[in-house]
């Protein structure tokens, strides 16, 4: 929408009805002390009823804060479109820590599952990191990052926010003392979620059935295991992350169920890169990357005969997933547990 489209709307419609459409449009007006207006009143209205002193302490008219209004909802749904708008993304390779060429170009198409493979500090992490920024030949590896088939420049990389790109690293810490609920409520509404309240009874739901051990939406954020936290930010990015790049460092090492984790990351159709030291995870993928020596090495497409060893790697799987479970209820562990 133009400035004159958003202008129309604020207008037309009442407070209450904007904010419904889009919720973020609260943190402006908190800024300028204005939330506590007539939400059943247009914008033009209730600013009518605030003292000329107010806007003087800003340093805005009437005028300017309703412009500024419909500028940053403009801002705010640019970046939503662009989000909406990426079908694929390219790697061009750069260099390896010995300086040699990884003479490679892959393209990704939302909805591919990506696995990264390679030995412990093999680059792993680095080309993740390369992802994450959306490198143009700025970082050690000398790689570049397109979007849609085109490199971004500094503006287009960087007025995204953050947003273009989730990463779920292997340790997640929480500083806010919120609880579970409180948490997913804050960023259905800073992400202008519909239908919020069934969007969050889902997302903890799922986190739940990721999560090793349960926890209710009274917890405290900062009360969670490292398990639950990564359940929780994944159900997160699943339900309510509009990103359409995923991110995933070593979801083996988090104690969820990662092999759901990814399928319900999957169903989102968005374009998912995990590192993994996981078989399970990594013939799971369309695609395996081979770091070595800092480099990407090969690019190797899942083989109909090594999707058919799924089978019996889920076996192996399940039955090591039996004993760690019973382990941590305090059972022993008998010799038929291991023929299972």
């Amino acid at each position: 929408m133009t400035i004159e489209e958003f202008m129309s709307l604020i207008n037309s419609t009442s407070l209450e009805e904007v904010l419904k459409e889009y919720p973020i449009a609260v943190d402006f007006l908190a800024n300028l002390r204005l939330d506590r207006v007539s939400q059943k009143l247009t914008l033009p209205e209730a600013l009518e009823e605030i003292q000329d002193e107010m806007f003087e302490e800003f340093g805005m008219d009437r005028y300017g804060v309703m412009l500024g209004f419909c500028e940053f909802l403009q801002n705010f749904t640019k970046s939503e479109t662009a989000l909406s708008s990426v079908l694929n993304l390219t790697i061009i390779g750069g260099y390896n820590k010995s300086r040699e060429p990884e003479n490679i170009t892959l393209t990704l198409s939302t909805g591919e599952i990506i696995s990264i493979v390679g030995p412990t500090g093999a680059g792993k992490s680095r080309l993740l990191s390369d992802i994450e920024c959306l490198a143009q030949g700025d970082t050690p590896t000398g790689r570049h990052i397109r979007v849609n088939g085109k490199e971004l420049d500094d503006e287009q990389r960087f007025e995204m926010d953050g947003k273009l790109v989730a990463q779920l690293s292997q340790n997640m810490n929480f500083v806010m003392d919120l609880t579970v609920r409180e948490f997913l409520e804050m960023h259905a509404q800073s992400r202008l979620t519909l239908n919020t309240g069934e969007v969050i009874t889902r997302c903890f739901q799922a986190a739940n059935e990721l999560a090793g051990e349960k926890f209710s939406e009274d917890t405290k954020v900062t009360q969670l295991s490292g398990g639950q936290s990564r359940a929780l930010m994944i159900a997160d990015t699943a339900f309510m992350s509009d990103s359409p790049i995923i991110l995933i460092d070593e979801i083996e090492n988090a104690g969820i169920d990662r092999r759901q984790a990814i399928e319900l990351l999957a169903k989102r159709e968005k374009i998912i890169l995990v590192s993994t030291h996981d078989p399970l995870l990594a013939l799971s993928a369309d695609k395996r990357i081979v770091i070595k020596n800092g480099g990407i090495a090969r690019v190797i497409e899942t083989s109909e005969t090594e999707r058919q060893s799924l089978a019996s790697l889920e076996k192996l799987d399940n039955t090591l997933r039996n004993l760690r479970n019973r382990l941590r209820e305090g059972e022993k562990i008998t010799k038929d547990l291991l023929e299972e």
